[in-house]
């Protein structure tokens, strides 16, 4: 959700910092990413919400320092899209009318965590959806603007037509049917410029777009200009809009080859070469069709992406000369199992794409599972080699509640994956209107790969360069956790860590962790490198009163110092869990490993976290790094952490480093360490030059 993957720029409202420090961890404990300020006057507060810099409020009705009533009025004047939540300890019916009557957008309870962040990411969503809504609204009148530019310079000549009436029509258009000006077609029924003779197949498809249907491709007849003189010509149809009414575009083109030839070429354009399936352009133009007509309530409709597995292997045993002749066994297995109403196209360099229209989601999975059974004991000739492939297949229903060809793509290629993760000869259709059992088969499935992944070897470590502004001695590197899948494909932690959490698998992950950033440290040592490792440990984890042990346990059976290991302990999650941090880092620093803060600086009053919990690093939150270079309340903030850092004898350090001036902005604030994808990606090798 937006409200996950965006830093919410959130005002707190309240009498007490405590409160506004427990709303904040609510918020980050339900995964929420926010940036708080706490203005302590209402002066303060308007000259916050003069800027730019708000998304949302959360306002304590029954604060007596800044009365409701004066929040909402301040935010209301300040003219700007930001959402008011009043925030109640109790939940009572004159106070809750009184605050939606002063503007709130609704009333969220203190004691509810649930209820605050259900609501806050509603809300943040909404804002969000809004924000976008005006975005698109301008990027449409800009693109009308253009397109109508491009119309009147275009050789094509178009027409636009309501209800087979001229309604625009462009210079090419008029110069073919010898008009002088537009006036002398507005409003001219477009059946006056088709010979009699033709004006039935015409009024046919009036019929069926009054009926709700898509026009044909195309249409040839005998069109006939104001002088009485004919040509062939053939009509091209294109559901569009003009000043916000829908039309239908036609492209009346002068037909200057023989109908037959001119039928052959078109049919060329629309196919692939190699396979002779539709080419991918002709198969999104009908993709296009059916997400609209599904917009529309109208019909069942599906999507399926198609590939070989174990496609890479494939062509090292057959030789890149013979890829063509497996491209069109593949092809012509995958046309033979399904009917002929399916379209199927050459969609990339070796998937293939399926559109099956009146088919609900049981007929989906049934037709996907005949492709499957057609490759079974089928024998696919490429060059010297006979081959038995299998393939996987994702598939989505097109809906209302799916209705871009984006959405429907990326669903689809989603469950190809998923479909591939699993060892492929595989089928996972998504059903929009069954997600819950969707979901709950792809968290099961989910779970078990965690599983196998801590019993079988399935997972690995990537590791990113922490590079010292400061001439710090040795190598330092940031551990990331990756996941193999079936298919060989390496997955990020946000694809299954989230389920890890919901089934109680994070301490075993993190354990995993611990011992293979042990191992490692030993080779490096081994190897004469002077290597340290930054970890993560998990909220679960923290709260185990054995974690400190058992990373002293793993560090000394292989035989590594302390001090070569960092361990990362987010700011919001030491703030809630404060007595169990304590023992750990006791714990820790007992075989000299060290802790470092991450997040630093989210919160309200970081530094004052500092005088209950001593940490060697502090790791600057990666809010502060957007658009540093051109940002100064972001760089006056950092260079007041790296200053009261190194007053208390701490090191800091800056991640998600993106470009040059960034690099410089961290090097004049006196910030000590660096990450970032400007200095390298995380990669499976600690190869970086340290210099």
């Amino acid at each position: 959700m937006p409200a996950s993957d965006s830093v919410i720029r959130l005002l707190l409202i309240g009498d007490r910092i405590d409160d506004a420090e427990h709303l904040i961890s609510q918020l980050r404990n339900g995964g929420m990413a926010v940036r708080p300020q706490r203005p302590e006057s209402l002066d303060e507060l308007r000259q916050i919400l003069s800027g730019s810099g708000s998304d949302l409020v959360l306002a304590d009705f029954s604060s007596e320092q800044m009365p409701f009533a004066e929040v909402a009025e301040a935010v209301a004047a300040s003219g700007k899209d930001i959402s008011l939540l009043a925030t109640m300890a109790r939940l009572e019916e004159a106070h809750y009318l009184a605050a939606i009557d002063a503007g709130a957008r609704g009333v969220v309870l203190q004691s509810q965590p649930r209820q605050l962040q259900f609501k806050v990411r509603a809300e943040f969503d909404a804002l969000q959806d809004r924000r976008g809504l005006r975005r698109l609204e301008s990027s449409l009148r800009e693109t009308e603007r253009r397109c109508d530019a491009l119309i009147d310079s275009s050789r094509e000549p178009i027409a636009y037509l309501h209800e087979g009436m001229h309604i625009r029509a462009n210079e090419a258009y008029l110069e073919m049917f010898g008009l002088e000006s537009f006036e002398d077609v507005e409003g001219l029924s477009v059946l006056d410029m088709i010979a009699p003779g033709h004006t039935d197949s015409f009024k046919q498809v009036l019929k069926r777009l009054g009926k709700g249907e898509q026009p044909p491709r195309s249409l040839e007849l005998v069109a006939q200009r104001p002088d009485g003189t004919n040509f062939d010509a053939v009509m091209e149809f294109t559901q569009a809009s003009w000043e916000g009414e829908p039309c239908l575009q036609v492209v009346f083109r002068q037909q200057m080859l023989d109908a037959d030839v001119a039928r052959e070429l078109d049919e060329l354009r629309q196919r692939d070469q190699v396979t002779g399936l539709f080419n991918r352009q002709y198969f999104l133009g009908e993709l296009e069709n059916a997400v609209t007509a599904a917009a529309q309530g109208r019909g069942d409709q599906s999507l399926m992406l198609i590939e070989p597995d174990n496609y890479t292997n494939l062509l090292a045993d057959i030789g890149l000369a013979h890829t063509d002749e497996l491209l069109r066994g593949f092809g012509e297995r995958v046309r033979l199992s399904l009917d002929e109403s399916a379209v199927v196209a050459r969609f990339s360099d070796h998937g293939l794409a399926v559109l099956l229209t009146g088919c609900d989601y049981p007929n989906s999975e049934d037709r996907a599972h005949k492709v499957l059974e057609g490759f079974r004991n089928h024998i696919i000739e490429a060059g010297d080699r006979s081959l038995n492939l299998t393939v996987s297949i994702g598939g989505v229903q097109i809906g209302e509640k799916i209705a871009s060809v984006q959405q429907v793509l990326a669903k689809a290629g989603q469950c190809l994956a998923s479909s591939q993760s699993v060892g492929g000869n595989h089928t996972e259709i998504f059903d929009p209107a069954a997600r819950d059992r969707a979901e709950e088969e792809r968290i099961r499935g989910w779970v078990q790969r965690i599983k196998d992944a801590l019993e079988k070897g399935g997972f690995l470590l990537h590791y990113q360069p922490v590079v010292s502004l400061q001439g710090a001695p040795g190598e330092h590197y940031e551990v990331f956790l990756r996941m193999r899948v079936g298919n060989g494909e390496v997955m990020p932690p946000l694809s299954f860590l989230p389920i890890a959490e919901e089934h109680g698998l994070l301490q075993d992950i993190d354990r995993w962790v611990v011992q293979r950033a042990a191992e490692v440290l030993a080779e490096r040592n081994a190897a004469g490198r002077d290597t340290t490792l930054f970890i993560k440990l998990s909220s679960t984890s923290l709260a185990e009163p054995t974690t400190g042990e058992f990373i002293g346990k793993a560090l000394a059976s292989h035989g590594v110092e302390g001090r070569h290991l960092v361990v990362e302990l987010p700011e919001t999650k030491v703030f809630t869990n404060l007595k169990t941090a304590q023992d750990l880092q006791k714990s820790l620093k007992s075989f000299g490993c060290r802790v470092a803060l991450e997040q630093f600086g989210s919160g309200l009053n970081s530094f004052q976290l500092l005088t209950h919990f001593d940490p060697e690093f502090l790791k600057i939150d990666r809010s502060f790094m957007d658009e540093l270079a051109k940002n100064p309340d972001n760089q006056k903030r950092i260079r007041e952490i790296a200053d009261k850092a190194r007053d208390a004898g701490k090191q800091t350090i800056a991640e998600f480093v993106q470009d040059a001036g960034s690099m410089s902005v961290l090097f004049s604030c006196g910030v000590d360490f660096v990450e970032g994808h400007f200095l390298a990606a995380a990669g499976p090798e600690m190869s970086y030059e340290f210099g």
